[in-house]
């Protein structure tokens, strides 16, 4: 046998039974670069006043909001969630249990902190946060890329209520009643007066009442199909309750949104990219917009919008509010290039690198090919405020008018007429129409667009719009697809507030431990 070698296996002895001298201290057993370590440093710096204002004096001892911040971020961080399996964390993991100080906090301290405490705090926290990563040179908040994704809200799918579907069913109450008016007016002209319901715009539960009742006394000694009978008593047990209902529900939905879920009405229904069905299946989510610089977040809103157009000068207001200071510039994709975005921006003498919704599309010879007659290929005397058709003719300005878009922004729109479209050559293919061709321009857009397109086609412009690209794209990625973030645990606008700031936090944190 050669040496060195033996015929049995040799195994490392195991202590498990042994008694220690000294307790064994949890600072040994973590590494000096551990995240848990960047978490603890950053989160100590923080100024949490406000947050120990929410706790009133009195009662028995609370566990320190500090160590519960520092628990539910990291618990972020790492893919935890659920407030029971923090719970669990802080019970079994040893980051955990240092970060904690071995406190052992249930499920219901760390939901209640989480969705109580923090409501009013935690953005001031990530500004602070932001503040600090600053310092570092990490990121410029001067500097933004903006872009939104919808995540889907904690809230059952199939429990909507749609705006139009609220619209019809009023009108059809109000054509019903109509129906019974007119046919108790036919029985009863004398006894009746001309006040017909389905003349006012909108009719109130007490109103409907009201008339049910006459129609009953006015039909009541007359010889009337037992139909209107059945009707008149569905009517009056059934309509007026209906209305308080629509009425109600059209409070919830407001005149910025189209449906909400009956288990979380604040969450407005929205086209996912993200169907596990592959149909672009409707669901109750939320449109959660972050403006970033070097991958780091550094400003969030959340918005009930189905569309970005209309986020924009909200989010950044906020950004301005929260930091003090403007930015210099913004950099988005074409879902917000539209009038209003660009007026505000240039009235906040903001940059804007923001493209229109016809940006790609001019880029493209084919496609602007296809339609050589369209309005804005016609050729503009700035002078003379007229047009040329493609045939050589004047197009004179022959008025102006207001428009309103759905958000309440007022727009200026010009009309021009060309004098004579009979017998043109073009006639089939320009203005396929019997009357002179008359098109519609937006000058103030025209402008607008015309400035983004320079800015954007700038050395300057090409590199923001690559920069927009790997900035603030990754960012969703990271947190949807790489940490699993698709669905909010807690339900309302301001319960989702909270849950995103700490996935603000927990990716600003993450990035700076990679």
């Amino acid at each position: 046998m050669s040496k060195g070698k033996t015929l049995s296996v040799v195994f490392k002895a195991n202590h498990q039974n042994q008694g220690m001298l000294l307790p064994p201290d949890l600072n040994d057993l973590i590494t000096t670069n551990h995240p848990v370590r960047v978490v603890n440093d950053v989160l100590d710096k923080v100024d949490i006043t406000s947050l120990l204002h929410q706790y009133k004096p009195g009662g028995t001892s609370s566990y320190h909001p500090r160590m519960l911040l520092k628990v539910v971020i990291y618990a972020y961080i790492n893919n935890v969630y659920s407030s029971r399996k923090i719970e669990e964390a802080v019970s079994q993991n040893i980051n955990y249990m240092w970060l904690s100080g071995m406190s052992k906090p249930d499920h219901n301290t760390i939901n209640r902190f989480r969705g109580k405490r923090l409501q009013a705090t935690v953005k001031p926290i990530f500004n602070q946060v932001v503040l600090l990563l600053c310092e570092e040179g990490l990121l410029n908040i001067k500097d933004l890329y903006t872009d939104g994704t919808k995540i889907e809200a904690n809230a059952n799918r199939y429990t909507f209520v749609w705006g139009k579907a609220i619209k019809t069913s009023r009108e059809r109450i109000k054509q019903q009643l109509h129906d019974l008016w007119q046919y108790a007016q036919s029985v009863a002209a004398s006894e009746m007066d001309d006040t017909d319901p389905s003349g006012f715009d909108k009719i109130d539960a007490a109103k409907l009442h009201q008339t049910v009742e006459a129609i009953n006394n006015v039909l009541k000694d007359k010889a009337v199909s037992k139909e209107v009978r059945q009707k008149l008593s569905y009517a009056k047990k059934n309509w007026p309750a209906a209305l308080d209902k629509y009425e109600r529900q059209e409070k919830i939905i407001g005149g910025q949104r189209s449906s909400y879920s009956k288990t979380d009405t604040d969450a407005t229904f929205m086209r996912m990219k993200e169907d596990h069905m592959r149909n672009g299946q409707l669901k109750p989510a939320y449109n959660v917009q972050f403006s970033t610089n070097n991958q780091y977040i550094a400003s969030y809103s959340i918005h009930q919008n189905t569309t970005d157009t209309n986020t924009l000068s909200s989010h950044i207001t906020q950004h301005i509010k929260d930091y003090k200071v403007k930015p210099s510039s913004v950099t988005a994709d074409a879902g917000y290039g539209s009038e209003q975005n660009y007026q505000w921006l240039e009235d906040k003498h903001i940059t804007a690198y923001v493209k229109h919704n016809q940006f790609d599309r001019k880029q493209n010879k084919k496609i602007q090919q296809k339609k050589p007659y369209s309005a804005d290929k016609l050729a503009y005397d700035e002078q003379k405020d007229s047009y040329l058709c493609p045939s050589g003719k004047t197009m004179k300005n022959i008025g102006l008018f207001e428009k309103t878009t759905r958000n309440g922004f007022e727009q200026l729109i010009t009309r021009y007429q060309t004098k004579k479209c009979d017998g043109c050559p073009l006639q089939k293919d320009c203005n396929p129409g019997k009357a002179n061709r008359v098109i519609e321009v937006n000058h103030n857009l025209n402008r607008l667009k015309q400035q983004a397109d320079k800015r954007l086609k700038s050395k300057r412009g090409i590199a923001k719009r690559k920069q927009r690209c790997y900035d603030t794209e990754p960012v969703f990625a990271n947190i949807k697809h790489n940490h699993h973030f698709k669905r909010f645990m807690l339900r309302g606008i301001e319960k989702v507030n909270i849950e995103t700031g700490l996935l603000a936090i927990a990716h600003n944190l993450r990035k700076k431990t990679a």
